[in-house]
């Protein structure tokens, strides 16, 4: 598969990371850990750090997000390689990476919705959240309100993550034919973050574990589109002091860079890196530079979550 602004044949030999936020408000504490682990690794190897803007969901996004975004991780010292890029500038190949898929019959459209389901007594979904599989056989050409879907088989397919192990799960009984398309024409996230990794050849990706379920359908995807697979570590939730995940949308608050040497400390002993008391005085660049220098994942290995109760007094 070749894309417009393909500029390589294979994966680049060096170590390229990156941070993908969408622009739906500023960083929590929740995301900067993500990203900090994210800088973390691609340094520890010498490698590339690059950021990128998912701003496809355009109903989600608020003006301004991203500068806001920017200028905290400039604030803790997260500089990227290169030019922020934007999700928004890679439609054509994701209208292309589409075509493929069709020409490979592995794409329908669905014109369901929760009420033409219920309308018909169908159930929802399969037992696990499984989209049942309603419009697979059906044509519908004609329809002008749709979504796109891929059609998946009952495949075990693995991956290994740096700290959760071996993953392996069947895609049709786990996870069902997945949007690719919405109704809205907005490209779905599945297919968006393999396209954008593969335009920017991403090879190692560092992110949150709530994402650890979306990987097997993007490695599907990889498999599909002849694409290489990036390597993958999730790295434990940070959650707040009822075990629930930070989020935006459950209006995590935002992190201030009053004190970002503070901030940046407290961030490193909840990835258990165990700095040195007498570094938390330090200015954010010396941090970083030890962090470097001593950045060990696989101590999180036994760790599924992270929990934080004194936000407000960092």
């Amino acid at each position: 598969m070749k894309f417009a602004n393909d500029k390589w044949a294979n994966f680049p030999l060096r170590y390229i990371g990156r941070f993908a936020p969408s622009p739906t408000g500023p960083l929590h504490m929740g995301s900067l850990l993500t990203a900090l682990a994210s800088f973390l690794d691609a340094r520890a190897h010498q490698g590339l750090w690059l950021l990128r803007i998912d701003d496809l969901d355009t109903p989600r996004n608020i003006q301004q997000a991203d500068n806001a975004i920017l200028k905290t991780l400039e604030a803790f010292g997260l500089h990227w390689d290169g030019q922020v890029a934007y999700q928004s500038q890679h439609h054509e190949a994701y209208q292309q990476a589409l075509q493929v898929l069709n020409d490979k019959n592995l794409l329908y459209r669905c014109i369901c919705s929760r009420k033409s389901l219920a309308e018909e007594d169908l159930p929802n979904t399969l037992p696990g959240g499984i989209y049942p599989n309603v419009c697979r056989q059906k044509n519908h050409l004609s329809a002008s309100d749709y979504a796109l879907r891929i059609k998946t088989e009952p495949l075990n397919i693995h991956f290994i993550d740096h700290l959760q192990g071996m993953i392996t799960e069947n895609l049709a009984t786990q996870h069902g034919d997945f949007i690719l398309q919405r109704k809205d024409r907005i490209i779905a996230y599945q297919l968006a973050v393999v396209i954008d990794d593969h335009l920017q050849q991403v090879n190692h990706i560092v992110r949150g574990a709530d994402l650890l379920d979306s990987t097997i359908k993007q490695h599907y995807l990889h498999q599909c589109l002849s694409l290489p697979s990036p390597q993958y570590m999730h790295v434990p939730l940070l959650t707040g002091a009822q075990g629930t995940k930070l989020s935006k949308r459950d209006f995590a608050p935002a992190v201030t860079q009053h004190n970002s040497h503070q901030t940046l400390f407290k961030l490193l002993e909840l990835l258990q890196q165990n700095p040195p008391a007498d570094l938390k005085a330090s200015p954010v660049a010396t941090q970083l530079h030890w962090a470097i220098e001593h950045w060990h994942p696989e101590v999180l290995r036994t760790v599924r979550r992270i929990a934080i109760t004194e936000y407000h007094a960092i």
